[in-house]
């Protein structure tokens, strides 16, 4: 499975790449997020090669979810799609976007691929394991090298969302004492924590299931965690909730060994 999960998500960042380079066409959703038509190419193509290769296994994708289209997910295993993850950091010019694929079961993450098609660096991770890959030419992916999260020295490394950082967060870091943080976006964080780069990454604002669940599984096979702030591991599949849109998540801290 997680060859066709790599293919896809290459394939979709080729197509990312190609109206990058051409200047994407920009739109407003609702809630006032961007979405171009990179986003929209991308999700075709990733839907199209999961639904040949895996017919039985439902699909949440974002740009469909926006349209209308969720499918009956209950009790089932399910693939979450974030075709392109940081389209502000993707409109903007920066090159920290990324295509996420995960597959969901019984809440939890349990494969998932984070591609930065910019950047030429693949992510993955099934059956606890994780790894990182570098793709040449936008299309043939390299031999793999397994990754992991670094045990917390004295000198803690933060991250921190650059779009969609808030005065909750930096209050957060501030009360546990951390001054080092660096600015990233998209699901690359859960990453960097996954390559011990960094040790934590508090995310105290709105984020989505598809935001978040390849980048952790990549985090929790590389053994991080991502809890919300009782301390409970965040789970996924989240629907009818009284407090807020289906699929969105609370407050949560994801970070590396202690």
């Amino acid at each position: 499975m997680l060859d066709i999960l790599e293919e896809a998500a290459v394939a979709a960042g080729k197509a990312i790449i190609d109206v990058y380079n051409a200047g994407p066409d920009i739109a407003y959703k609702s809630d006032c997020s961007p979405v171009t038509d990179a986003d929209e190419t991308a999700e075709r193509i990733i839907l199209d090669k999961l639904v040949a290769a895996f017919p039985d296994i439902p699909i949440v994708a974002e740009e469909s979810v926006a349209a209308g289209h969720v499918p009956d997910i209950d009790g089932k295993t399910f693939f979450l799609v974030d075709p392109l993850d940081g389209t502000r950091e993707f409109v903007n010019r920066h090159h920290d976007f990324t295509v996420n694929i995960a597959l969901i079961s019984k809440g939890e993450p349990i494969a998932g691929v984070v591609y930065a098609p910019a950047l030429g660096i693949i992510y993955a991770a099934d059956h606890g394991k994780a790894k990182k890959s570098v793709v040449s030419g936008l299309t043939s992916i390299g031999r793999p090298v397994v990754i992991g999260c670094r045990n917390r020295g004295d000198r803690i490394v933060a991250l921190a969302s650059r779009s969609h950082n808030s005065e909750e967060t930096v209050a957060y870091l501030a009360e546990h004492g951390i001054t080092d943080y660096e600015s990233v976006g998209s699901s690359l964080k859960f990453c960097l924590l996954a390559e011990g780069l960094a040790d934590i990454y508090p995310r105290l604002s709105r984020t989505m299931e598809w935001d978040t669940a390849a980048g952790d599984a990549v985090l929790r096979a590389a053994g991080g965690e991502t809890v919300t702030m009782n301390g409970d591991p965040l789970t996924y599949g989240k629907r009818n909730q009284a407090h807020d849109a289906d699929f969105a998540n609370p407050f949560f801290v994801s970070r590396g060994r202690s």
